[in-house]
């Protein structure tokens, strides 16, 4: 078991719920903290000896960022893990979701230029290394291809029955999560960027093209994953209720990051807008004003 949440019956069929400190777990999440809170007090520091604004290391950010470790320790931490391995499938979604997109997303969020400096340069020669392969289309491909992927039923209950293979599977899922978001956040841009209307389509493809397998796990009458058809029941779910539920639970989810990722995307289009707006305003006021 990866996480440290244990799980056991307390009789009528409720899980007893325990939560059990396990380092393994504890410390890669812990050392994401220090290395972030070190750089972000460091981008502060240098903003205030030279009485600037501590642009792109501000609330916005450290927010983002205590979301994505919050999602981190929900995922790995909790007795969600107990939950998704020894009884409900719906559990180990909901798992998944938080570690294939909302602790990348956050985690992105919460990073900008001014923080990533150090490192600004190793992904510029990374982006130059994977030459056609840097660009948004690899991002989607390798979000989807992951995704469908591990959620094969030979490999699915590989990855529940053994330990190393349920590390490799969430490693994939976070990676995969911070690849499909990253063309969209960009907290260092691109040379092949997202315009116009294809960012609409990208987030479409992205969301609806899993959302469709959560579709087919909402409405399957039959069990698609047999080790579920083993375990004890709890909450009075059987096992395709609990199959409906987690594909519910991953096709609910997609629609709304895609409706939030629109609106987010047409404020900024507007916002944009006001300002070219206002520019050309004073280039035309300061054009008469010479005349």
């Amino acid at each position: 078991m990866l996480g440290y949440g244990a799980v056991t019956l307390a009789g009528a069929g409720r899980p007893e719920i325990h939560w059990l400190p396990d380092p393994f777990v504890l410390a890669p999440i812990l050392l994401l903290v220090a290395v972030y809170v070190r750089r972000f007090r460091a981008v502060r520091r240098e903003a205030a000896k030279s009485n600037g604004r501590a642009r792109g290391a501000g609330s916005p950010q450290a927010a983002a960022f205590a979301g994505a470790v919050l999602a981190l320790l929900l995922a790995l931490a909790s007795p969600l893990d107990a939950l998704g391995e020894d009884y409900l499938f719906s559990a180990h979604m909901l798992q998944h979701v938080l570690l294939g997109d909302i602790a990348p997303v956050l985690l992105l969020l919460s990073l900008s230029r001014v923080l990533l400096r150090p490192v600004t340069r190793r992904l510029m020669s990374l982006e130059s290394a994977l030459g056609p392969l840097a660009s948004p289309v690899t991002g989607i491909a390798l979000w989807l291809f992951m995704m469908y992927l591990w959620h094969v039923p030979a490999l699915y209950e590989a990855a529940i029955t053994n330990p190393f293979v349920h590390l490799l599977e969430h490693a994939c899922f976070f990676t995969a999560g911070m690849a499909v978001w990253w063309p969209l956040i960009q907290p260092v841009p691109m040379r092949r960027r997202l315009t116009g209307l294809w960012t609409v389509a990208y987030i479409g493809a992205a969301k609806f093209g899993l959302a469709a397998l959560g579709l087919y796990l909402t409405w399957s009458g039959h069990v698609l994953y047999d080790y579920y058809e083993q375990l004890p029941r709890i909450w009075g779910l059987d096992p395709v209720a609990d199959q409906n539920a987690g594909g519910a639970i991953m096709m609910v989810e997609q629609s709304l990051t895609f409706v939030i990722a629109l609106v987010v995307l047409f404020a900024g289009l507007l916002r944009q807008s006001e300002t070219d707006e206002l520019r050309r305003e004073r280039l035309e006021d300061a054009a008469a004003a010479k005349g």
